[in-house]
């Protein structure tokens, strides 16, 4: 038992970074105007229009602009002083605000607040350390490092010193978890998470960050009994959505309150503390370790390949000799797109999948337990589906897993208990194989989750969301793709991601090392693998944002003006402190552009404006010439043709044939598409699916002839040559006849390959045409006539006038950026939003909130403005509940979904959403005009009707049976939504009281009564 002895004995060593005594005398004198500035950044822009200073005057405007840089100074006197510790495999430092003066942690002479069964490691002893000292800490560590333990320490100090303290994480499953475990634990602990509230007045109160929010914009009386703050899993700081609501709760947070961060590795725990610091004016330690308890083996598996590569080892060493081997190894049997697919979900032997292979090495290598991320949930469901012949249970096991699994289905009803999601799971749970995403219904994936932590289920399916905080590590983590899609791109996982997902590898006292496999379809290059699995973390980037609800709500709270939480947000400080940095670049450029002394600069000029217009005057013509009624006479198989796509030239290619197709995203319109043959650097990773990682090959030994579709407008010109291609292009011989014939042209041609002229040959005798060739003309006459072809230098000159533009380039973007640093956009942002806010009326001229204004304010699960609108115009009225449900759930359900088959009386409550939509129009077009810039038909659009017939008929007492059979939407996305708009329609009763509408308010209260039973709204089983 570890008592603390040798840690009360352990010496901390201090290095003190020496602040110059000048700078802060000069800091003090000038920090007198802060008070002023504060001031000024409450009474800024309370006028309905012009810029940022808008009838500010002079005087202030100028006094506003100085105390920015107090406030930027202030960050630069942020010390940060490094306390040695005596393990190299843990740092510590501490930022001190200005005025302050450092000193060192003391340690305490009284009985620890707990104690712990096992030996603590470095970190664990320094975090606890700052606790002690009542010090504010940000710990960074991996996955299953222990960070929980300087929680748990935080929470008996507190509970022993009759304060109470918060712990807060990212989502309600999370929370319900650690309400368990602590609960189990200090017994004294509540849970409040929206959902469900359990124990509201106990000391130890677990939440989500969203109703710690909602506490502090309500100037909740708990927080004045509150001690600690604990941030679980502080690094979802990041995410783009819910981001702002860790980063505006961390900055409303009193003073009296420390705060402790634990977070995943992070390469800026540094920032953050000196963020912390600045807004708080109190020390912020930061306790990093990168030690791993358990480390971490990497193998690549090439599909279509045999066997494993061990790329990295546990000393975490590349090695370079086994990535060629897995390349090597991949399948080389066609590289085309449509070989993609075969070789990602099969083509091993026997017809086994590569997933099944190599579930089958794990189990013969005593690798078990197992989580097999995939980017889709139904790849998970259908791997799972794949093992149907193995099972990795006994059967003891077997009738543990019943058991668990009975228990837990109990609570519903035996209607529920027959859903086919339910009796589908069993058989494979049994055989230890489990399946986790979002699509499952939440009593499943507690279930799953139970009998995995349990090591009952031995291969887990699962989406990357399965590593979000839940502490379920394996032995063995298996990706099944280097790829994902993002919404936007299928692009290679980054390093951050993997890290998070890879870190459930290896079980801290159970495992000497974690195995990852990592599946590769297609070549990869070194350096991409690198980055995957030895690339640094994802950084902390603040994803503060304004929202209407944000505003409306700090608008009512006392004391704390919207700009001022703009001025101390995480976005201000990372913009503020790169500055030093851009002026020493701006500085350097300004410096680098005066060197360049250039004669007949501006004869140079003029010649260049002549061929930028050139250039300019034959991409119209090449514009004109590529429209299909000009262009489809004369796309000919063999016609050699230039072709650009992005930034990457592909010069002469060869038309192998065209086609026209419907426009997936408009079923009016044609695109046009030629079937291009091409020369790509074959030593160079591509996917020929997708012309942009596609590379360029001119060398005659680099070069690979490849097949690949591009639109009509990435031509760029056209050749009067047609080339007899072979038939067999695909084939290496034909490949080899291609390549000689294409050489042997632009031999003859010697690179002057004559083009088909707009007129004379394609006929396009149209007046503008004629003008453009007429243009054409006479700028090429005067680039031949002009004065700098008569230099003896000219190339040089040429050459050295190049640089200097790059250089005033480098420069002017510089300086955007500078610019760019020094605005607070975000109060540019403030500015517009209230003129939207008073426009719309919400707000008085002096910011006071009207009738819509307080309405809003209760509205944060879904669009703010449009709901109070349908609200205060009646549009809810005429509705019964069942309709007010379904209309809601527009503006809810975010899945992709086939159309539903709406009845009668929901086509007519879809009516009212339609003239709902001019009223989002009308929302819209006031956003634009205050240049809050929305795209309107998209922002109408984001309404989506998916699930009102469901919702309609849930509402109206249907079975949960009843309704997954009227809908192709996974069972957990249906009980997703119905839960959000039971959220939704909690506020709505809040809305309807704001207004004093009794008769909405018991209408919304009735929808809310109807959609909170059964199934939908079982009991967590962590409760």
């Amino acid at each position: 038992m570890d008592m603390f002895d040798d840690f009360a004995d352990e010496e901390a060593v201090v290095e003190q970074v020496v602040e110059d005594p000048m700078k802060k005398l000069e800091s003090e004198k000038k920090r007198k105007a802060r008070e002023e500035s504060n001031l000024l950044l409450a009474q800024m822009n309370n006028d309905d229009g012009g810029g940022l200073f808008e009838e500010m005057p002079e005087a202030k405007r100028g006094r506003f602009e100085e105390n920015e840089e107090h406030e930027q100074e202030d960050m630069e006197h942020i010390i940060v002083h490094t306390i040695r510790t005596d393990n190299e495999n843990c740092t510590h430092e501490v930022a001190i605000p200005p005025k302050s003066v450092f000193t060192e942690l003391k340690k305490s002479n009284a009985e620890p607040a707990k104690y712990y069964p096992f030996q603590l490691d470095a970190f664990q002893k320094q975090a606890i350390l700052c606790i002690e000292n009542n010090q504010s800490v940000l710990v960074s560590a991996h996955t299953s490092a222990g960070k929980t333990v300087v929680a748990t320490y935080a929470i008996a100090q507190c509970l022993r010193e009759k304060q109470r303290v918060i712990y807060t994480s990212p989502i309600k499953a999370l929370s319900n978890q650690k309400y368990r475990e602590l609960e189990e634990e200090f017994k004294d602990v509540g849970l409040m998470t929206g959902d469900v509230t359990i124990n509201p007045d106990a000391s130890c109160l677990v939440m989500t960050t969203e109703i710690l929010r909602s506490m502090l914009y309500r100037g909740s009386e708990i927080m004045k009994e509150v001690g600690w703050v604990v941030y679980d899993e502080i690094h979802y700081m990041r995410d783009k959505e819910r981001g702002v609501v860790w980063e505006e709760t961390i900055i409303l947070m009193s003073q009296h309150i420390k705060q402790a961060f634990l977070s995943a590795t992070i390469p800026n725990a540094r920032e953050f503390a000196q963020w912390v610091c600045f807004i708080k004016n109190q020390p912020v330690n930061v306790v990093y370790t990168d030690y791993r308890p358990t480390p971490l083996q990497h193998f690549i598996y090439p599909v279509g390949g045999e066997g494993m590569y061990e790329v990295v080892n546990v000393k975490g060493e590349f090695r370079e000799d086994k990535f060629r081997d897995a390349m090597s190894g991949l399948s080389t049997a066609g590289d085309s797109a449509g070989s993609f697919q075969k070789r990602r979900t099969g083509g091993g032997t026997q017809g086994d999948s590569n997933v099944l292979k190599i579930i089958r090495s794990v189990a013969s290598n005593d690798g078990l337990n197992c989580i097999v991320f995939s980017f889709s949930r139904k790849e998970c469901e259908s791997y799972a589906i794949s093992l149907k012949d193995m099972d990795f249970n006994q059967p003891n096991e077997k009738t543990m897993v019943k058991s668990v699994y009975e228990s837990a289905i109990s609570q519903l009803s035996p209607e529920d208990q027959n859903l086919p999601q339910i009796m589908n799971i069993l058989p494979l749970l049994k055989r230890g194989i489990g399946v986790h995403h979002s699509g499952l219904m939440p009593i499943l994936k507690e279930t799953i989750e139970i009998l995995f932590g349990e090591g009952l289920v031995k291969v887990l399916f699962a989406t990357e969301t399965f590593s979000m905080g839940l502490n379920m590590p394996a032995r063995t983590v298996v990706f099944t793709s280097a790829r994902k899609f993002d919404g936007t791109d299928n692009r290679y996982i980054s390093s951050g991601e993997y890290i998070q997902m890879a870190g459930r590898a290896g079980r801290r006292g159970k495992d000497d090392r974690g195995t990852v496999i990592l599946m590769v379809d297609s070549a990869m290059s070194a350096d991409d693998a690198k980055q995957i699995i030895k690339g640094a973390t994802d950084p902390l980037n603040s994803q503060f944002r304004l929202t209407y609800n944000m505003v409306l709500n700090l608008l009512r709270v006392e004391g704390v003006a919207v700009s001022w939480i703009i001025s101390h947000s995480f976005h201000q400080f990372q913009s503020f402190a790169k500055i030093p940095d851009i002026n020493k670049k701006c500085s350097q450029a300004e410096k680098k552009v005066a060197s360049f002394k250039f004669p007949w600069e501006n004869e140079m000029n003029t010649y260049v404006q002549l061929k930028e217009e050139l250039e300019k005057t034959r991409d119209e013509i090449m514009k004109i010439q590529r429209e299909p009624r000009n262009l489809v006479g004369f796309l000919h198989a063999g016609r050699l043709l230039s072709v650009k796509s992005g930034d990457r030239d592909f010069k002469w290619g060869v038309l192998n044939q065209f086609k026209k197709e419907v426009n997936p995203n408009d079923k009016n319109d044609t695109i046009y598409v030629c079937d291009m043959i091409v020369a790509i650097d074959k030593n160079r990773k591509h996917d020929i699916t997708n012309p942009a990682t596609l590379v360029p090959g001119f060398d005659l030994p680099k070069r690979h002839w490849v097949r690949v579709p591009m639109s009509i407008d990435r031509i760029t010109a056209i050749s009067a040559i047609r080339l007899k291609i072979p038939a067999d292009i695909n084939t290496t011989d034909g490949e080899m006849r291609l390549d000689s014939v294409m050489t042997a042209a632009m031999n003859r041609l010697q690179g002057d390959v004559p083009l088909l002229h707009p007129i004379t040959d394609m006929e396009i005798k149209t007046k503008d045409m004629y003008a453009l060739v007429e243009r054409e003309k006479s700028l090429t006459k005067r680039i031949e006539d002009h004065s700098m072809n008569r230099r003896d230098n000219f190339d040089e000159l040429k050459m050295l006038y190049q640089q200097k533009m790059d250089a005033i380039k480098e420069l002017e973007a510089l300086e955007k950026e500078r610019k760019g640093l020094k605005s607070t956009l975000h109060l540019e942002e403030l500015n517009n939003r209230k003129r939207v806010l008073r426009r719309l009326g919400y707000l008085t001229t002096d910011d006071s909130l009207e009738m819509k204004g307080r309405v809003a304010c209760e509205l944060s699960a879904s669009d703010e403005l449009i709901l109070t609108e349908m609200l205060l115009k009646g549009v809810f009225n005429s509705l019964d509940v069942a309709q007010t449900a379904a209309l809601l759930s527009c503006f809810v359900f975010q899945d992709n979904c086939s159309a539903p088959k709406l009845s009668q009386e929901l086509q007519s409550c879809l009516s009212v959403l339609q003239v709902s939509s001019e009223q989002a129009r009308h929302v819209a077009k006031v956003s634009n005009e205050c240049k809050m810039e929305v795209v309107e038909d998209k922002y109408v659009g984001s309404f989506n009707p998916g699930l009102m017939d469901v919702v309609s008929q849930w509402v109206s007492g249907a079975s949960f049976c009843d309704i997954v059979k009227t809908t192709d939407v996974f069972e957990g996305s249906i009980i997703r939504c119905l839960r959000r708009l039971e959220e939704v329609l909690r506020e709505m009763i809040g809305a309807a009281k704001a207004c004093a509408n009794a008769d909405l308010e018991q209408k919304f209260e009735d929808a809310r009564k109807n959609l909170k039973r059964d199934i939908v709204f079982a009991a967590s089983l962590y409760l």
